[in-house]
């Protein structure tokens, strides 16, 4: 489980960065925090969004299938880093980016658009249908997500080529 930081803590760093010698190994040393980059990211919020950078967000923002597409394709054509894609389309943690990068190469756009996380559970009812009826209903439903799949890689295509 990751460990979160307070508003003040992350300032106090981040000024100590922008004032002092230390760099971001040492402050990370200095102030016990679990990763160099952690530091480097809030530097970078700071830089862009001052204080309103490190403060917290309270819900969880969620992207349209649409505009991760549009940074991917920004990222690809530019071949700007994930930081820099992130700065310009004001996305918080760059690292957004390259799980998105990592979800398309893995599934497409259609596997962008999947929820993560763990699927709604079945309801106890349909668990005890017959299998041999759910054959044919699986292999349908199979077909069906893979011509979704092809045809929002094939707008992609269609997108790069405009």
């Amino acid at each position: 489980m990751s460990k979160t930081y307070s508003y003040p803590f992350k300032l106090n760093i981040v000024q100590a960065y922008l004032d002092g010698p230390l760099g971001y190994r040492l402050l990370a040393k200095k102030y016990d925090v679990s990763s160099v980059q952690l530091i480097k990211n809030w530097v970078n919020q700071y830089q862009l969004y001052r204080e309103a950078g490190l403060k917290r967000k309270k819900t969880k923002k969620k992207y349209t299938l649409r505009f991760k597409l549009n940074v991917l394709k920004f990222k690809l054509e530019t071949g700007a880093s994930y930081k820099e894609t992130a700065n310009a389309f004001g996305i918080g943690e760059p690292s957004i980016i390259a799980n998105w990068k990592r979800l398309f190469m893995e599934g497409g756009a259609q596997r962008l658009n999947k929820p993560i996380g763990s699927p709604p559970k079945m309801p106890k009812s349909s668990r005890s249908s017959n299998q041999k009826t759910t054959q044919p209903k699986q292999k349908t439903d199979q077909v069906a997500r893979e011509n979704a799949q092809l045809r929002e890689e094939n707008n992609l295509l269609k997108i790069e080529l405009a």
